[in-house]
């Protein structure tokens, strides 16, 4: 009994490994996960934008010497309210992450320079880390198509290398965000 359970261990866990592997199981399915976002299938890719600052500079996701994960909020010609909240919880968030908060980094992504350069005037005081950013190529990311119960996400994750992973909804609690943000930083490694 005692040399039999060893092995037993060793041939159930081969046996899980050669199913999974296979595609006969689906693990994530039948053990589910640990995330309060909803996560996007597949993930978008943010890098392949080319995004400018309000300023005009150009902003280049990859480019920095510590990568960060970044939250994106996608506003339009104008902010409502949807919007001010989006803007107003992830400070709070991003301020409440303590001592993560120089590994996280927050986006609003706006449709045209005008809009952004006016946004970024107003947004300066109230928000002096928010980055105001907008796409100057001709190939735009159509997050449009991302719908929580035929509501547009109230804002979006990144991860250091610009993929679009998850998106949390309107209304989604601050400390939920805050576990997967943590979660990710810890075992993203640096």
């Amino acid at each position: 009994l005692i040399a039999g359970l060893p092995v037993t261990m060793i041939l159930l866990a081969t046996w899980l490994w050669i199913y999974v592997v296979d595609g006969d199981i689906d693990i994530v399915q039948v053990m589910g996960t640990a995330n309060r976002g909803v996560l996007l299938d597949p993930p978008l890719p943010l890098q392949d934008q080319r995004l400018r600052l309000a300023a005009g500079e150009e902003y280049n996701l990859l480019a920095e010497l510590e990568p960060k994960w970044k939250i994106l909020i996608v506003g339009g010609d104008h902010c409502a309210v949807d919007c001010e909240e989006a803007l107003y919880y992830t400070r709070q968030i991003h301020t409440a992450m303590g001592k993560y908060q120089r590994r996280i980094e927050r986006l609003y992504l706006l449709p045209a320079a005008s809009v952004a350069q006016r946004r970024a005037a107003e947004l300066a005081v109230e928000h002096p880390k928010l980055k105001v950013l907008y796409n100057a190529g001709p190939a735009q990311l159509d997050l449009g198509d991302v719908r929580a119960d035929g509501v547009l996400p109230a804002y979006y994750l990144v991860d250091p290398r610009g993929w679009v992973m998850m998106y949390y909804r309107s209304g989604t609690d601050g400390k939920d965000v805050m576990a997967d943000l943590k979660f990710l930083l810890k075992n993203s490694g640096g």
